[in-house]
């Protein structure tokens, strides 16, 4: 981890706007449901067991398997493949329903006639195989117990598919060397199984790839992260990467301009597990891996994240809640040792420190919530990391309170399965100062090509950036000593005409600025309304 000493650090927590919009939006495939449901098969007149068939609509549903059943299981059973079982002459409805959410379903009455006596169930089945150290294919066989049961049919399965796949007639093909469990089931509705775990070696593996994958491949940098070019947006890494693409990245792996803002390092690993999963290629969890140690390496002591590392001189050193930096790499701690959202994957051993790293960031949050005349109000888009106190970032990003930050640092602590008393009184006294710095009857409109501040009934906003407490020694002191605690304030660039530092009005800053950043925002509006509310409810408040 790294010790603060006399370096430090710059970005943090949770869910918001910032110094840039662009945030990379995964789409979700689109879910296509099922339409219809058909069985096929027809009625038992010897009395022995028989296979149906369906046909499912339509045909690129994204999910088409089916759970089968019967109405009298002392008639037939069925198994999860849709062999039926007789167990007696006589009549059955069976059912096949869709896996998916479509509640789709279908029946068909089969009529059951000579069987000539109770069915002899299968009591043990033992799977017989040997380990495989050539790499080649296996035709598995089971010994099935008693000798005369009525149904020895058996489906055949393999605990990583990954490792190896196995057809319905029991035949192994590896793919990969390891160990798997291979298990064979009865289907005459005994309920009974065999297993038998098999070494694979000798395998010459050949593993999926992804485009995208390949690409954060090629443009991780050799300490383990990111940087944020030449893909911001993170769409570059969907294309086929030039000749001359290749050659910068692999010229630049060593280059420290690696970054989570806006989601880099996070959305990258969380990438590459995503196609771990899909093509168990080890490359991806490795890269994955050695991008979660990069983010508990740049961690400060304190709890708090720089926006880049290794540090550098400017304010990116401060613990910056801006664009929910580290939001993103406290969420991803959690999935960690929650073993969730793909990262059950990852060493064992990153659990403790995930952990570990996710309650000094809460702890850093608590620690930097602004305190003005005695009351605690929210917090700066970002703190120096050795006095945590609210620290300038660009030349119109003063250090203040912050309307749009805040509420993802809120929204973080809110998620706390068992808040301390520390953390209610936090959320209870941000919420306060929310409800007390909301601006009421204005808003924001476009008149003209300027933005012009309106008289608006009934409207409720909130400004980007509010005064603090005590501006003494600050560069501007002279201009916020206008102002009192809590003010809404604005900013042109130091090189616009209108010159550097606060103003009381955004009709006193520069066109370009007015025009060019999230003054104004409704933020808070959820947060303070039902989400404050449901949080009260579910902690007893």
């Amino acid at each position: 981890m790294k010790k603060i000493k006399g370096l430090m650090v710059f970005i943090f927590l949770v869910g918001f706007l910032g110094c840039s919009s662009d945030s990379p939006v995964e789409e979700n495939s689109k879910n296509i449901l099922v339409s219809s449901v058909v069985i096929n098969g027809s009625n038992i007149v010897d009395g022995k067991a028989k296979q149906l068939g369906s046909a499912v609509l339509p045909n690129n549903a994204t999910d088409r398997t089916l759970t089968w059943s019967v109405s009298n299981e002392s008639i037939a059973v069925i198994s999860s493949s849709g062999l039926l079982t007789p167990m007696d002459n006589g009549t059955v409805t069976v059912t096949a329903t869709a896996n998916d959410a479509s509640g789709i379903s279908a029946e068909k009455v089969i009529t059951i006639s000579g069987v000539t006596g109770p069915p002899v169930f299968v009591d043990s089945i033992s799977v017989i195989g040997t380990d495989i150290t050539d790499g080649s294919t296996q035709q598995l066989s089971v010994q099935i117990l008693p000798a005369n049961a009525t149904n020895k049919i058996v489906t055949w399965s393999v605990s990583n598919s990954f490792i190896a796949e196995i057809s319905s007639q029991g035949l192994l093909t590896p793919k990969d060397n390891g160990t798997v469990t291979i298990t064979a089931t009865a289907t005459d509705g005994s309920g009974k199984s065999g297993q038998f775990v098999m070494n694979i070696s000798g395998v010459t593996p050949v593993y999926g790839t992804t485009l995208k994958a390949e690409n954060m491949l090629l443009w991780q940098r050799n300490n383990g992260g990111w940087p944020k070019e030449p893909y911001n947006d993170f769409s570059g890494y969907d294309r086929v990467q030039t000749s001359a693409e290749v050659t910068t990245a692999n010229n630049t792996k060593n280059n420290t301009d690696t970054t989570i803002d806006n989601n880099h390092t996070v959305g990258e690993l969380r990438a590459l597990l995503s196609a771990y999963k899909g093509t168990n290629n080890p490359a991806y969890l490795e890269a994955a891996e050695r991008g979660i140690d990069f983010l508990l390496e740049m961690q400060y002591d304190n709890g708090g994240w720089p926006q880049y590392y290794p540090l550098r001189t400017n304010y990116s050193r401060h613990i910056t809640y801006n664009d929910n930096a580290m939001g993103n790499v406290m969420n991803l701690m959690r999935d960690i040792f929650l073993k969730r959202n793909n990262l059950d994957v990852v060493d064992e051993s990153y659990v403790v420190a995930a952990q570990t790293a996710f309650d000094k960031g809460i702890q850093v949050i608590l620690d930097t919530q602004v305190t003005i005349n005695g009351v605690k109000t929210a917090w700066c888009a970002q703190h120096d990391a050795i006095t945590l106190k609210p620290a300038d970032a660009r030349d119109y990003e003063l250090a203040s309170n912050s309307g749009s930050e805040s509420v993802g640092i809120v929204r973080l602590l809110m998620t706390l399965d068992n808040p301390s008393s520390q953390v209610k009184d936090a959320i209870n006294k941000a919420v306060a100062w929310f409800e007390s710095v909301k601006i009421v009857g204005k808003s924001l409109q476009n008149v003209g090509n300027d933005k012009v501040l309106v008289d608006s009934p009934g409207n409720v906003m909130w400004a980007r950036f509010y005064t603090l407490g005590n501006y003494t020694g600050h560069t501007y002191q002279a201009l916020f000593n206008t102002f009192g605690p809590n003010e809404p304030f604005f900013c042109s660039r130091v090189s616009d005409a209108e010159g550097g530092g606060p103003r009381k009005t955004i009709a006193e800053i520069s066109y370009e600025r007015r025009n060019g950043y999230s003054w104004y925002g409704n933020w808070p509006a959820s947060l303070i309304g039902s989400e404050y509310n449901s949080w009260k409810n579910k902690h007893g408040i």
